[in-house]
């Protein structure tokens, strides 16, 4: 290799390569790709588009990033694709820039892992330390929260939110809104209760989820008035929980879906 570059890579003029970047054989990097310090793409990987990828991130062979949107709307606009730093981009993951119905823009947070074969759509927007597993399939418009993990060939529909710190199990088919913290399972996916796995893990007190699943019972266990009253009304009783007021939050802001609910919940 000459540079960090194999004599096999393409590199197009106009791509801004960083610093200890590696580029392995036959890798394509087009004219407007910009790869961060110390990016490593293994070989036989393609970005194209307005693509920008953050430092220390490596990507294995066959995977597609920033290449045209998988929406029959899209017309050529200059659509864009931002990779955060330290991911990981598993074998045939592919990954789209965004599409002017969607604000033009995915975007994509640091320290994600995406397993081989895994998808995530134009326009779509996730957090930090998000993992898919293989075969997950993200569609277009959909937000992640941080630190979300998905198990494999799990799918979301498009327009859907899924909370921080949530857990989706594989094969599960999320067409619904799931909460901060919350765990679904299934296809259709139903809520089956806190990911309290996933909360020890990152280290939250152990009185905060404790209170966390107080006011769960309250949202989801109490067959009283609508799901938005009792976010408000689970609101105010722990209102110096923050832990809670994540959850409540998420419920109470606007959204295109219903939520996920247990499998007795109407």
């Amino acid at each position: 290799m000459t540079s960090g570059i194999h004599p096999t890579a393409i590199v197009e003029d106009g791509a801004q390569i960083g610093s200890d970047v590696r580029i392995g054989p036959f890798c394509h990097v087009g004219p407007d790709v910009v790869l961060g310090d110390g990016v490593e793409l293994k070989s036989h990987v393609a970005v194209a588009g307005r693509t920008r990828v953050g430092a220390r991130t490596v990507v294995f062979p066959f995977a597609s990033v920033g290449h045209q949107a998988q929406d029959l709307k899209y017309r050529g606009e200059a659509a864009t694709l931002r990779v955060g730093s330290d991911c990981i981009v598993r074998e045939g993951v592919t990954l789209n820039p965004g599409t002017e119905g969607g604000g033009l823009e995915t975007v994509i947070g640091d320290r994600c892992a995406f397993l081989a074969n895994s998808h995530v759509g134009h326009d779509s927007r996730l957090g930090n330390g998000v993992i898919l597993s293989n075969n997950v399939m993200i569609a277009g418009h959909v937000t992640v929260g941080d630190n979300v993990i998905m198990g494999g060939g799990a799918a979301v529909i498009q327009f859907t939110r899924i909370g921080d710190n949530a857990f989706v199990g594989g094969l599960a088919g999320l067409e619904n809104d799931l909460i901060p913290f919350g765990m679904v399972m299934g296809n259709r996916a139903r809520l089956n209760g806190l990911n309290l796995v996933g909360l020890k893990r990152h280290g939250f007190a152990r009185e905060d989820i404790h209170a966390l699943r107080g006011a769960y019972k309250e949202l989801f266990e109490d067959a009283e008035g609508t799901l938005r009253q009792r976010a408000e009304k689970v609101a105010e009783t722990y209102s110096t929980v923050a832990l809670v007021r994540r959850v409540t939050d998420f419920i109470l802001a606007e959204s295109d879906r219903r939520f996920c609910t247990p499998p007795s919940e109407g």
